[in-house]
């Protein structure tokens, strides 16, 4: 859970965004320690806005770079290490996987690992600082107008394969030609394949099932995975290096902060969220 200082809420979106937007969040915390954050990938692309200062981010080359203040992050496959550079204030849209394609204006692979500068995106947009409620109303109402501007919709056949992947429920079967059909339309709308969510989705169902979510003990992890459809601690330990980059136990010590304070919440694709 957040530390003393720190915030982090989650709001439902209205029912006019609801079909594009899993929920909106915001963070603060005026004291970070300056720490590396690590952030696992968790199916959904997130447009966000810094209010504070922002982060740094690690780059495959290991120089460390501050982020703009306004980022639209796709899909991820990989872990994200950050830390702040100072006292932190954001306000994030969690969309649907497959509920930013027609924000974005271009496919969502060409986001995939990816925090694409959006600052004159988001030119002249502002939000109250220290005024949770504020900001998603700020937020909200800014993207209701973007939603406006230019037609959204969401490919029926598309959030279908989603829902399937969030349910764990056994994909159709399909011709070959038709299941190629799907893969273009599927990394096109989404940004990854069908497997890479569902992979995405069955680490993250870990965080569910922990019994105390950002800290469980070795066992807690071990029966968490289990739940949360792993056949055993080796598969699992290879996702936690895929999608973390370290083991259970280490990111377990380790996180504080902005990953703890997400850790903390629910990761159930779908779920409900009031504020």
């Amino acid at each position: 859970m957040a530390g003393e200082g720190e915030r982090y809420q989650e709001f439902e979106p209205p029912a006019a965004l609801k079909p594009f937007v899993r929920v909106i969040w915001t963070y603060a915390d005026p004291d970070p320690a300056p720490v590396v954050q690590r952030i696992a990938p968790d199916g959904c692309p997130e447009l966000i806005f810094d209010l504070g200062a922002p982060y740094e981010e690690l780059g495959d080359d290991g120089d460390w770079r501050l982020q703009p203040s306004a980022i639209f992050t796709g899909q991820m496959t990989r872990p994200l290490a950050l830390r702040p550079a100072g006292p932190t204030e954001l306000v994030a849209i969690r969309f649907e996987p497959d509920g930013a394609r027609d924000w974005l204006g271009q496919p969502l692979v060409e986001a995939t690992d990816r925090r694409l500068d959006v600052v004159q995106r988001l030119a002249g947009f502002s939000a109250p600082v220290g005024d949770p409620e504020g900001q998603v109303e700020a937020f909200t109402r800014w993207l209701t107008d973007q939603r406006r501007q230019s037609e959204w919709r969401i490919d029926p056949l598309i959030r279908a394969e989603v829902e399937a992947a969030a349910g764990d429920a056994a994909p159709s079967r399909r011709s070959p030609a038709d299941q190629r059909a799907l893969q273009r339309r599927f990394t096109d709308r989404v940004g990854v394949s069908p497997r890479m969510l569902r992979s995405v989705f069955r680490f993250r169902r870990v965080f569910d099932h922990a019994a105390h979510p950002g800290q469980p003990a070795a066992e807690s992890w071990l029966g968490a995975g289990l739940e949360a459809g792993y056949f055993d601690q080796p598969q699992m330990a290879r996702d936690f290096r895929r999608f973390l980059g370290c083991t259970a136990t280490e990111w377990a010590r380790e996180q504080q902060a902005l990953a703890r304070a997400i850790a903390s919440q629910s990761y159930k694709p779908g779920a409900d969220h009031p504020a």
